[in-house]
Order: structure tokens, then sequence, then C-alpha cells
């Protein structure tokens, strides 16, 4: 395990030696791409054909109409902020 030491530095010597700073304290990597697309929601929604896309904006399907009375979700939002 390291130590940790509080060190104190002004900006303009933050600035002047970034990398060294950045070598002591972090290490920058790529961001590694997941391996499986089952944890992205819109690859698969495309993959079982319920959005389109083509490159630009998903087109998705239009929403589904609610049966029952009573208000809307909007209009409660709505008398809840006043």
């Amino acid at each position: 395990m390291s130590e940790v030491v509080a060190t104190q530095l002004s900006v303009r010597d933050l600035k002047t030696h970034l990398w060294e700073w950045l070598d002591r304290v972090a290490r920058l990597t790529a961001i590694k791409q997941p391996d499986s697309t089952a944890a992205n929601p819109l690859q698969n929604a495309i993959d079982a054909g319920i959005v389109s896309w083509n490159g630009q904006k998903p087109v998705f399907p239009p929403p589904e109409k609610l049966r029952g009375q009573g208000k809307r979700v909007s209009e409660i939002v709505m008398e809840d902020r006043g």
C-alpha cells in the first residue's frame, strides 16, 4: 500500500509541471468499450426491431395511449410545481 502525503503548490507550478504531477497521482488510460451489447438498451432495442436507426437520430415508435380515467402525469407535475 502506498503512502499518501499532502503537498501544497501554486497554480503556476501545477500548470508548469502538470505531467509530472499526473505521473505521481494518476494513471491515464483509454476507455474500454464493453464487450457485450447487453449493457446498451438502445442497441438492444435496435437489434429487436423496436427502434430503427440510419446513423442519424434514432426513430422511436409512437407512444402507447393509456387507458383509464384520471389526470395525465404532466398535469400532476404541473400542479405540484404550483
